[in-house]
């Protein structure tokens, strides 16, 4: 069983939006190198014209492109990322997850195995490793915000007091699956 693969695509609404602050963002930052440089360097068109170009390739173009290439790139990744397991050990859950070591966040996969929570990074990090926490290890796991804003942080105390916060997708089904090995 996977677990969040799935992503969600912004909608028209929030596209829109984005392209508009987006536009305004970068003409006001011309604008201000222009209001503080000795010489003109843009005349009011300029900026208009080029804050809406921007605009329309970070809110429009970019998503695209990045769409259809980093999946493809993110998804060969995501293959070949293979836990090493003890012997009679089988992987029952898995999905994407990031996994904060110090201040980087390490991209991985995150697997429930029928012994132990494994995280796995991809070697596209800097800290590239396998983390391994069993279950009869695990003293509290909690919700967290990741950057205090976003719901789709979990963090796993150990009885020796290691805190392991992880980033996934489905946060509240990865906590309920994990409860249910650690009871």
């Amino acid at each position: 069983m996977e677990i969040g693969t799935k992503l969600t695509k912004p909608s028209l609404k929030f596209r829109i939006l984005f392209v508009i602050i987006t536009t305004i963002m970068y003409s006001m930052t011309l604008w201000l190198f222009d209001y503080f440089s000795e010489e003109k360097l843009y005349s009011v068109n300029n900026l208009i014209i080029q804050g809406i170009l921007f605009g329309l390739f970070f809110g429009i173009g970019f998503p695209y492109i990045n769409e259809k290439l980093a999946g493809k790139f993110t998804n060969k990744i995501g293959v070949k990322i293979k836990p090493d397991l003890e012997e009679n050990e089988n992987i029952e859950i898995e999905g994407p997850a990031n996994l904060y070591q110090g201040i980087e966040g390490v991209g991985g996969k995150i697997f429930l195995t029928d012994k132990k929570l494994i995280f796995k990074s991809h070697k596209i990090n800097i800290q590239i490793r396998q983390t391994n926490i069993e279950y009869k290890n695990i003293d509290k796991i909690s919700k967290r915000k990741t950057i205090k804003l976003i719901n789709n942080g979990i963090r796993i105390i150990t009885n020796d007091g290691n805190k392991y916060d992880f980033v996934v997708n489905e946060r509240d089904l990865w906590l309920e699956k994990i409860n249910e090995r650690i009871e």
